[in-house]
């Protein structure tokens, strides 16, 4: 059983230079800076992305996560007239879902919200009906019209973060998606994949490196922040995760012919901590994730990451300190922010190797 540490949320508070919250993808993939943070001695390195496969080894596993993110935003109107904006939590069916509603008053079961033209003032061609509720979010249907992944692929728009201070475009539909995403069902993106072009994985592939994914839907949860002092208190969102026989046996593998697990992102992390939480072995697993890592946790299956940089007070930062220490985590993000790097979803990313030394997580 991992000896957590008791820490507070402030304990993994920085400030950040608004200026540096990356607002739209680079024009290329790959284009993006990579810091390299050794966990075992806290160093520092600046690099390219494109560099990435230089850190790597062909005794080395990578794991993605092949999620692929939904228009999962919708904007529309009550009978009543009023306005309301509905962000899809998850699929549940062909004609249902969960999802967050905003709007002046809670709807009510048999509410009937109209959508149309990607635009809340025109009413249909489609609507959904509120039939309950999941404690804060609202069941919908379709039931009676089409498939509600048609109605998100025709009037949805693309779900991104609150900090990104603009309305989705065109250009979202393809960059805030992984290129070897597949399995939708996410609203929001698994960011440190969108730093891979085909490119970059052919040469990955061309150096005997193996790939293989699991799925997690990230959900908009990710974003939830922490609000209790003593961060062992918060409670977790849950999300969807799979992690199949083929990449338990690869994992095997490579750790007995001496190669790192890279995980690749911190849904990646998540999905194999998940998998090997109740055994301490990595074992199929298919089902709902709630699995919270923060320092004092011991990491069971994965031994590098690559990750983007996370939002003060996160718990995907907290994930991040756990496995690299706090201290070196918190001071490798001043180094970032004092050369300039892009921070978030559209930002930089780093490459950390595992903190051997526990007791620099204070």
């Amino acid at each position: 059983m991992p000896a957590f540490l008791s820490m507070k949320r402030t304990d993994f508070s920085y400030d950040l230079p608004p200026h540096l919250i990356a607002q739209r993808p680079l024009p290329e993939r790959s284009d993006s800076r990579l810091l390299v943070l050794q966990g075992d001695c806290g160093e520092v390195f600046h690099h390219s992305f494109r560099e990435l496969p230089d850190f790597l080894n062909a005794k080395d596993l990578l794991v993605f996560n092949d999620t692929r993110v939904i228009p999962a935003r919708l904007w529309g109107r009550k009978e009543t007239g009023g306005k309301v904006e509905v962000l899809i939590e998850r699929l549940a069916g062909a004609h249902t879902a969960v999802a967050h509603i905003r709007s002046s008053k809670s709807p009510r079961p048999g509410t009937i919200i109209q959508f149309g033209s990607q635009a809340a003032d025109v009413p249909g061609p489609y609507q959904l009906t509120v039939t309950g509720r999941e404690g804060a979010l609202f069941c919908l249907s379709s039931e009676g019209g089409p498939a509600l992944s048609d109605i998100l692929q025709d009037i949805g728009h693309m779900p991104l973060p609150p900090y990104i201070e603009r309305a989705d475009d065109a250009l979202d539909r393809e960059r805030y998606q992984t290129v070897f995403g597949h399995c939708e069902g996410a609203v929001a993106a698994p960011t440190a994949g969108l730093h891979f072009s085909d490119a970059l994985l052919a040469q990955i592939d061309a150096r005997g490196i193996r790939r293989e994914t699991v799925t997690l839907h990230v959900g908009a949860g990710t974003f939830q922040p922490v609000r209790e002092d003593a961060i062992e208190h918060h409670v977790m969102h849950k999300e969807f995760v799979e992690v199949s026989e083929n990449v338990c046996a690869a994992v095997r593998e490579t750790r007995e012919c001496g190669g790192r697990v890279v995980a690749v992102g911190t849904t990646a992390v998540r999905s194999l901590e998940s998998a090997s939480v109740a055994s301490g072995d990595l074992q199929p697993f298919r089902g709902d994730t709630d699995i919270f890592i923060y320092p004092g946790y011991s990491f069971c299956s994965v031994d590098a990451m690559v990750t983007n940089f996370h939002l003060p007070e996160s718990t995907l930062l907290m994930l991040v300190s756990a496995f690299a220490g706090r201290r070196r985590t918190l001071d490798a993000y001043a180094q970032a922010i004092a050369a300039q790097y892009r921070f978030f979803s559209y930002g930089d990313a780093m490459f950390l190797t595992a903190n051997t030394q526990p007791t620099d997580q204070a």
